[in-house]
């Protein structure tokens, strides 16, 4: 079964095509970096239009790479939720328009869901069930139980920002290029953790069961930043004018040690609390170098088998989105064309 894959839902317009699930025949992402790094962040209105222009080519050139045509493909999926709106409307057209003309059936995707479903692209294949993921990424922060590839719990979550959010903002403080996260990890290489500590921030677990344990919390982490680099009664206007107390560099060995830190403590403590042996990890702060090195030395010392796609598939791309689509479509699984978009997961799951 071909799969063509279609996400606009943030500043990334994505176009893949997969066989099967597992074989990926192209993968093709306009960026919009340049578009946005002038304003520190993404700008939604510039985002949509950007998607406009820039999907008829993506869908082309994915097809094109992949040796293949429309008429070829046997299913289109694109990501409906979660997002920014207006973005996600640009992604969910074209995949309608394209339902529509060609006859094929269609599927929205969940873009967390997509973020784990992207594993199943690695040489060894995808997970074998059940396995914790821990999905981190500038909008999310998410620790699921997965059952099935349809199927997952979710243990934990974000009490407030994420830690790509955290990533991004720290950048902005330091006065760093956009995107926050690559910026912070590229400095981190030169600086020591040791000189700049950082707390590890643990939200307090709520009654016998211990809900909320597994949950995690990083705004203050931009405060912590502000006054140890910049003097404790520095305010965020302080960091545009001043340079800070302690090299850039061991500031942002800090920030990098102590969010993989958690993130990985974390994800220890679900695989100990649902007895699973397989771990996956995904979503664009997967990239970073920090936690990728200390979640596979985790896993090493636990004997656990840690899946982390290579950095094209950690960050937003259509060919995990594809491979959501191809699990969704072989269960039978189809959406109308009054499928609608949303900014949150339709259907949150449970906590366990």
């Amino acid at each position: 079964m071909l799969v063509l894959g279609i996400d606009s839902s943030c500043d990334e317009t994505a176009a893949a095509v997969v066989r099967d699930g597992r074989e990926q025949l192209s993968s093709v992402v306009a960026s919009q970096a340049e578009l946005h790094r002038r304003f520190g962040g993404v700008v939604p209105e510039l985002a949509c239009r950007a998607h406009v222009e820039n999907y008829p080519w993506a869908v082309d050139e994915a097809l094109r790479r992949a040796g293949v045509t429309l008429a070829d493909i046997d299913g289109i999926a694109v990501t409906n939720r979660p997002g920014l709106v207006s973005a996600l409307l640009v992604g969910v057209s074209a995949a309608k328009a394209l339902a529509l003309a060609t006859g094929k059936p269609l599927v929205g995707v969940d873009h967390i869901v997509a973020h784990i479903h992207a594993s199943c692209l690695l040489p060894g294949g995808g997970p074998e069930y059940p396995a914790v993921a821990l999905v981190v990424s500038g909008g999310h922060t998410s620790l699921y139980l997965l059952r099935s590839p349809l199927e997952n719990d979710l243990l934990g979550a974000t009490l407030d920002d994420a830690a790509g959010e955290t990533f991004d903002k720290v950048a902005q403080i330091l006065r760093l290029p956009y995107p926050g996260g690559p910026s912070i990890d590229k400095a981190a290489r030169e600086g020591d953790p040791s000189k700049f500590p950082l707390p590890r921030t643990q939200p307090r677990a709520k009654g016998a069961d211990g809900e909320g344990a597994l949950d995690f919390s990083f705004s203050g982490m931009k405060t912590a930043v502000l006054y140890r680099a910049f003097g404790q009664d520095a305010r965020p206007e302080t960091a545009r004018t001043s340079d800070p107390l302690v090299p850039v560099a061991d500031v942002c060995a800090g920030l990098q040690a102590a969010i993989a830190d958690v993130l990985v403590q974390k994800t220890m403590a679900a695989v100990r609390k649902t007895g699973v042996r397989q771990v996956v990890l995904g979503g664009g702060v997967a990239c970073n170098s920090e936690l990728r090195k200390r979640m596979t030395e985790a896993g090493a010392a636990r004997g656990l088998r840690v899946l982390i796609p290579p950095p094209a598939l950690c960050t937003d791309n259509a060919a995990m989105v594809a491979v959501s689509g191809w699990f969704r479509l072989s269960a039978g699984e189809r959406d109308g064309l009054d499928m609608d978009c949303h900014p949150r997961p339709v259907r949150a799951a449970a906590r366990r």
